[in-house]
């Protein structure tokens, strides 16, 4: 096994090494000429080689020392740069960072990735588009470092959440609909229609507030067809599958076919409204997540 030598040693060796001169190399590392003189001799005792050769008038590097003095600031170079990358990393700076998103956050998201982007280039970032039941396992596995979901409905121990925006909910109806014309539609007028849905399993928060809302206007929905996505379900009620009630982020993307209409029903304002929230589990640190959260915060509000 090769002797141990500290990273003290290889940067004292290096500065006489380069400036062939005990004196000057002392002042460049700002100690004392004797703790240098003696530290040298320690590495070489180490080695069981010597580095240098010595005069009255000069110090020169053996074959020895000229070979070593490559291998040194190597190891050095190396060293330094890991700890630039450390640090860069302790900072939030550099790393990775996976980020699920449902797909109606596609106002908010590329906006805060392009300010993020550009403040912390250093970082890679992983997108991953998901349900919010999707990425609630995401977060708990370790997976993913920040999920922006709708309320997920459960209780989840270590999860860490924060509103970032509210928005109305609106009706979607095909664009032939008896009632796509109206401004404004009664909840209640829709209570003999077929209504398509998002799976519960995959978002209970969300699937149940649909549910109770529509029974807050006297009718339970009956749901004849489920679509793990937003613009899935768009789809499903251009084609005249039936209706749906979606987040309002999704009407921005006008999708031919479908007529979007704010809804009209007696319930508190939390019923009538759905949160995008930004999740995370709260046990497990990291920096760049934390960067990633405060431009989201700054987006949100700007917004």
């Amino acid at each position: 096994m090769p002797p141990a030598v500290e990273t003290r040693l290889l940067r004292q060796f290096t500065a006489v090494a380069e400036e062939l001169n005990f004196h000057r190399a002392a002042e460049r590392l700002h100690m004392a000429q004797p703790p240098l003189s003696q530290a040298i001799r320690k590495l070489e005792d180490t080695l069981g080689l010597s580095l240098f050769e010595r005069s009255n008038r000069s110090v020169a590097l053996t074959p020895a020392g000229a070979a070593f003095l490559g291998s040194a600031r190597r190891v050095l170079a190396q060293l330094d740069e890991g700890i630039r990358e450390a640090q860069a990393v302790a900072s939030g700076k550099a790393g990775r960072l996976a980020i699920g998103f449902v797909g109606t956050a596609h106002d908010l998201l590329p906006t805060a990735l392009r300010r993020f982007r550009a403040e912390y280039p250093g970082i890679e970032i992983i997108l991953r588009e998901a349900t919010t039941g999707e990425q609630l396992a995401a977060i708990t596995s370790g997976e993913a470092d920040i999920g922006l979901m709708r309320h997920p409905g459960i209780i989840v121990a270590q999860l860490a959440s924060e509103c970032l925006l509210r928005e109305p909910i609106l009706a979607a109806l095909p664009d032939d609909h008896p009632l796509a014309g109206q401004a404004n539609i009664l909840l209640a007028a829709l209570a003999g229609d077929d209504f398509i849905g998002t799976p519960r399993q995959l978002g209970v928060g969300f699937h149940d507030q649909i549910i109770g809302l529509c029974r807050l206007a006297g009718f339970s929905p009956r749901i004849i067809q489920e679509a793990r996505q937003m613009q899935t379900i768009a789809s499903l009620v251009a084609s005249g599958l039936g209706v749906a009630l979606i987040p309002a982020s999704l009407a921005l993307m006008p999708r031919a076919g479908v007529a979007f209409r704010p809804i009209a029903v007696e319930a508190p304002p939390e019923m009538r409204h759905v949160e995008l929230i930004a999740a995370w589990d709260a046990t497990r640190g990291s920096p760049a997540r934390n960067n990633f959260l405060a431009v989201l915060r700054q987006v949100a509000r700007d917004m």
